[in-house]
């Protein structure tokens, strides 16, 4: 009788393949959170300059930025979730600031609140978040 020789995975054949794909899966993950982050901030970002740019046009129809308001602060209609809200925490007749807070996934990010003020001066907890 011939012998037939037996097919499939031994044991520590299995757990090494689970050890390696634990390994990449340890070192991957962050790098793709930090990249979701990131995407978030620069919509942050976007909408802060979008509201300055909104806030200079105040100010060359009305010689003022006070009285403005901002044009949008609620959620998104689409059912996104919102990760930032954005305030005008300081107004005067010559100056303003706009301020992004995170919330929800954002609230424990390094960057903090990010800020941008009417001389473009930006602002956040670490200096490469802008």
């Amino acid at each position: 009788m011939q012998r037939r020789s037996e097919q499939g995975f031994s044991l520590l054949e299995l757990m090494i393949v689970v050890a390696i794909i634990g390994i990449l899966a340890s070192i991957a993950y962050p790098s793709y959170q930090e990249s979701v982050a990131e995407g978030r901030r620069v919509d942050a970002q976007a909408n802060l300059l979008s509201l300055a740019q909104h806030m200079e046009r105040e100010f060359t129809e009305n010689g003022t930025y006070a009285g403005a308001g901002l044009p949008y602060t609620e959620a998104p209609k689409d059912g996104t979730d919102k990760f930032y809200d954005l305030a005008l925490t300081v107004q005067t007749a010559t100056t303003y600031t706009i301020r992004a807070r995170p919330k929800n996934g954002m609230a424990g990010d390094r960057c903090g609140d990010m800020s941008l003020n009417h001389i473009g001066q930006k602002t956040a907890a670490e200096t490469d978040c802008w």
